[in-house]
């Protein structure tokens, strides 16, 4: 198959894809069309069905396998695909493991890396809190290494969920060496669970969308409860630092508007949501990029950076 990472402008597909999305909407001038989004291992494009009542089109469904023919372009510095015939794939035509998004850097080296710097936490009850998630929950560890970290955005593959964490543990690490008034071990512990209730607030592949609790709930919310609920279970658990390492969580959006319950009020806390907002936006620039393929003019107008972008120039 020729998988999205390869489309280019002008290409002609057809091949069988995951519809991770579809929806009914209507063009300003009453002419009804689907939003489609289609999906393989390498990651997602934006499709749309002009007519959705040709003889072409077969019914299908959200989370259905299908097989496609349409047409590749270019709309606001992005690939689309709009859609001239579908079909709901049948049993055998396709292999599932072929429509997982997954990150390209290898799992179990991403968890033996968090483990190795987790390790290096000094206080025993966060060592000992850590230790209970990442060092002997085998259960914890497969389902974490799975999971992404977001539905679109950033880091929303397999994996995702480590690597993002990974990312924000390590910049936190470089954060202590600069900056000596940090906690490292609060900061490092904080880190490690910030986004830890993403586990419940997004369902597993292939689906990777919100839960009923994580409409309802939100991340944040879930990991603090899942981080207290933890702490009770450890004898003697200094409540001030419990206090503390919630509160981290609690903020790390950094603003109330972006979903944080409470807004930084440690330096840790700062740190951490510079450290987050960091990898996330450079994960997602990095995805831009990537999807624009071949393309080095500017790309258009991205609404999460509120500017047109484009590529970096080559300085030969």
């Amino acid at each position: 198959m020729k998988y999205i990472e390869a489309l280019r402008e002008g290409d002609r597909l057809n091949d069988i894809y995951l519809c991770k999305f579809k929806q009914a909407a209507v063009t300003k001038n009453g002419k009804a069309y689907e939003n489609v989004i289609l999906q393989d291992k390498t990651g997602t494009i934006d499709a749309k069905i002009w007519d959705p009542n040709s003889g072409g089109i077969d019914d299908f469904e959200a989370m259905d396998y299908i097989d496609v023919v349409g047409d590749v372009s270019n709309f606001q510095g992005s690939l689309q695909v709009s859609i001239k015939r579908a079909r709901k794939a049948r049993e055998g035509e396709f292999d599932p493991s072929d429509y997982l998004p997954v990150s390209e850097r290898d799992v179990d080296e991403m968890y033996q890396e968090l483990r190795q710097i987790l390790g290096t936490v000094e206080n025993p009850y966060l060592s000992r809190l850590l230790n209970m998630y990442f060092g002997e929950n085998e259960a914890f560890e497969k389902a974490f290494k799975f999971h992404s970290a977001a539905k679109a955005v950033h880091h929303g593959f397999v994996g995702g969920l480590l690597e993002h964490t990974l990312g924000v543990v390590k910049l936190c690490v470089y954060y202590t060496e600069q900056y000596k008034d940090l906690n490292r071990d609060l900061l490092l512990t904080a880190a490690a669970f910030h986004d830890v209730g993403k586990m419940k607030e997004l369902s597993v592949f292939p689906e990777n969308d919100y839960t009923d609790d994580g409409q309802l709930l939100g991340h944040i919310y879930m990991g603090t409860e899942l981080v207290r609920a933890s702490i009770r279970r450890i004898p003697d658990f200094p409540k001030k630092l419990s206090s503390e390492l919630c509160h981290c969580i609690l903020a790390h959006h950094g603003e109330l508007e972006y979903g944080s319950p409470k807004k930084p009020a440690l330096i840790e806390a700062v740190a951490l949501n510079l450290a987050d907002n960091t990898d996330a936006k450079m994960e997602s620039f990095k995805e831009i990029l990537k999807g624009a393929g071949d393309n080095n003019g500017w790309l258009g107008y991205n609404r999460l950076f509120e500017s047109n972008v484009r590529r970096t120039g080559n300085q030969g």
